[in-house]
């Protein structure tokens, strides 16, 4: 086989927020010093953050009644407790500054009548600190990075290529392993230091906000590679998907004053956080929602089957849905042929967050079980477990986190390459090893379709890992999903047999790595004998910090099983309390 190698001083996975935020804070520093690979799995403009669209959390104005401590406890108790409270420290801190860099950058926020930057109401939060550009944030936070990427040299782009593997040798990183799709070789990306930007994995369910591109790739690598993936059961549903389609309708539309009614007409959430009605955190509406669903005071879409309740926009009149909720209005009329202005919008509880992942440290360096850092690799954004989330996030803490992390590892990796003489690669065996793996499907001429085995693990998540969750159908659940892993190494096949564009092969890589993902969150949840935050069963229906204040960390057992260590939860600040809304 021919050797292709491609060479870089950092490469980084993922050009989304965080991946870009990476590149620009390396290129800010030290310019031409290092050159940078930057690889997508999609057009780089096509990244799944661009559909990020209420806004961004940070305090800027103190002065009105907000600090960095109200963050960091709004980010806590949403969390359930199961945050790293030193990591949200960090992160509440470096979140203002990173607001101003953006402004400064070209980011058009939207302003206050005096021009100051304004702030919305989101769920969890006791203040109105989350930033925002209309209903685009992503969009515009997307555009601001590159524009500003592109005033440096020094730096390339993969467009389209896809990585199918990490490469970690004595607690080192010694390169990764991508599909160059214009030819279809195997090609080695040796550099110094590597940062995972790949994103989450929520299209493991089939009801999402996620882009079909998200496939929890960086998370089955890393496992793969031997890394642990930390707190995978917490999967967080957004209360508010379009039905039937599952596009997100963004929590600026409830922060706005939206109101959420039953087929009775009712704002049923004075029933379950009086306090807070529809800005409760995302799993205590989400549970509300699914509740009133389940007492028969929904509504049925007849097209789809789905169940789904009413979030309704009409009293906020047409100038301000305009003004501030101008997409959604077009989502909704193209995708649900309803107009908020004029009726309520169908919704139900999405899967639209991952808050665990690779497992790292505060500064988003990757950790291995033992606590130590794989030296040169690092983790930014929603593939990364800090842990700033916990057991759940609150709205627009998301894209802070991309901003914040990409800043710290764009540092870290570079000063990392700076320090280190030359990149090591791994030996050409591993590199034909590699070829062998990617290509065994293809070489098969007959069996299962791999779309037939990812629409059965979807249907599998959605039926057994959803908002209400139960053991012994999450363990059928588990028997299920494992079934389906014997099935593509044994049945599957890639009908395409081509090298040039061979999307049947990527499919199927994806599908491989949503299984594997799949794998660790049933595991993981089937473990954990309590309800905390998003995982809420209803066998277990309490919080027991006694046994369950701990991180769970999963990792690759033998060829294909997976075994589960724990880690207490780190708390230097508040103790866990009762969470009332």
């Amino acid at each position: 086989m021919r050797l292709n190698v491609i060479e870089h001083d950092v490469v980084i996975v993922g050009s989304g927020i965080a991946g870009l935020r990476t590149a620009v804070e390396i290129k800010r520093r030290y310019g031409e010093k290092l050159n940078v690979g930057l690889i997508s799995k999609v057009q780089l403009m096509r990244s799944h953050s661009v559909s990020a669209e209420g806004g961004t959390a940070a305090v800027i104005y103190k002065e009105e009644g907000d600090s960095l401590a109200l963050h960091a406890w709004d980010t806590i108790k949403g969390s359930d407790f199961l945050a790293d409270q030193d990591a949200v420290w960090l992160f509440v801190k470096l979140a203002p500054e990173e607001m101003r860099l953006l402004e400064h950058w070209g980011m058009p926020w939207s302003r206050r009548p005096d021009g100051r930057l304004a702030q919305r109401a989101f769920g969890g939060h006791t203040y109105n600190r989350t930033l925002f550009a209309a209903d685009k944030t992503g969009f515009y936070e997307m555009q601001t990075l590159y524009n500003k990427l592109l005033e440096y040299d020094g730096w390339e782009r993969y467009d389209e290529w896809f990585v199918t593997n990490i490469h970690i040798e004595d607690n080192e990183f010694r390169g990764l392993f991508a599909i160059n799709p214009r030819d279809g070789e195997v090609y080695l990306f040796k550099a110094k230091a590597a940062v995972l930007a790949t994103g989450g994995a929520g299209r493991l369910y089939s009801f999402t906000t996620y882009a079909h591109t998200v496939t929890g790739d960086g998370l089955a690598m890393a496992l793969r590679a031997g890394l642990p993936l930390k707190d995978m059961e917490f999967i967080q549903f957004h209360p508010t998907g379009l039905v039937p389609s599952g596009i997100l309708i963004t929590e600026a539309a409830r922060g706005e004053g939206g109101y959420l009614k039953n087929n009775k007409g009712e704002r049923f959430m004075a029933r379950y956080a009086p306090q807070k009605m529809e800005l409760a955190p995302r799993d205590i509406v989400s549970r509300s929602i699914m509740m009133e669903i389940k007492e028969g005071r929904g509504f049925v879409d007849e097209a789809s089957g789905y169940e789904y309740v009413h979030l309704d926009l009409t009293h906020l009149g047409e100038e301000k849905i305009n003004e501030r909720l101008p997409a959604i209005r077009e989502l909704a009329m193209k995708h649900a042929g309803v107009d908020p202005v004029e009726e309520p919008i169908p919704i139900r509880p999405v899967a639209h967050y991952t808050m665990g992942g690779i497992h790292t440290d505060s500064y988003y360096r990757a950790l291995n079980a033992e606590g130590r850092w794989v030296r040169g690799l690092f983790v930014a954004g929603e593939a990364a477990a800090a842990s700033i989330h916990g057991a759940n996030r609150l709205g627009s803490n998301s894209t802070t986190e991309c901003l914040v992390s990409g800043r710290i590892v764009g540092e870290l990796a570079a000063e990392y390459a700076l320090r280190t003489k030359e990149a090591k690669g791994p030996a050409r065996e591993r590199v034909e090893r590699e070829e062998s793996w990617v290509y065994h499907l293809v070489r098969k001429e007959r069996g299962t379709p791999t779309y037939q085995l990812r629409r059965e693990l979807q249907e599998t998540m959605n039926s057994k890992f959803y908002v209400f969750r139960e053991g012994d159908q999450m363990r059928d659940g588990a028997l299920k999903i494992e079934k389906l892993e014997e099935l593509m190494w044994s049945e599957a096949y890639v009908e395409d047999k081509s090298k040039v564009y061979n999307t049947d092969l990527i499919l199927a890589l994806e599908t491989l790595n949503m299984i594997e993902v799949g794998k660790v969150i049933a595991r993981s949840a089937i473990a954990r004998a309590e309800s905390r935050g998003a995982h809420y069963r209803i066998d277990f229906k309490g919080r027991d910090d006694k046994e369950w204040l701990k991180h769970t960390l999963t990792l690759r057992y033998g060829e294909r099983d997976v075994r589960l260590i724990y880690e207490p939860v780190r708390i230097d600040t508040w103790k866990p309390t009762e969470r009332r809304y």
